[in-house]
């Protein structure tokens, strides 16, 4: 039985966060972004306490799209060791998650 899944990852800034998104959205592996930009991240890299702005976007999907979304997500992210975080959904909405799987239904599948 397919499942809801949320993809969550940074970005740097928002115009790298909504290209990323476009391309998601655009392949149907996401059937929606949400960008949220403003966030200030404080973390250890290196031995040193960095911070930076970035933009959080998370990535609505179905579960067995997961994978992919998180392979697209790497193969693309500016980052060297990018936060790509797959959250399974407990519940969701019956209508809007007929919604996700109409949209990341594969162009190929007919």
């Amino acid at each position: 039985m397919e499942r809801a899944g949320f993809v969550y990852t940074t970005y740097p800034s928002v115009v790298e966060a909504e290209k990323a998104g476009n391309a998601l959205v655009g392949a149907r592996l996401a059937a929606c972004v949400n960008i949220l930009p403003g966030m200030i991240s404080v973390y250890r890299w290196q031995g040193a306490v960095e911070r930076a702005e970035e933009a959080v976007m998370i990535i609505k999907t179905r579960a067995s799209r997961a994978e992919a979304v998180r392979a697209s997500v790497k193969a693309t992210h500016p980052y060297d060791t990018p936060s790509i975080v797959v959250l399974p959904v407990e519940s969701v909405d019956e209508r809007y998650f007929a919604w996700i799987l109409a949209e990341t239904e594969p162009a190929d599948a007919g």
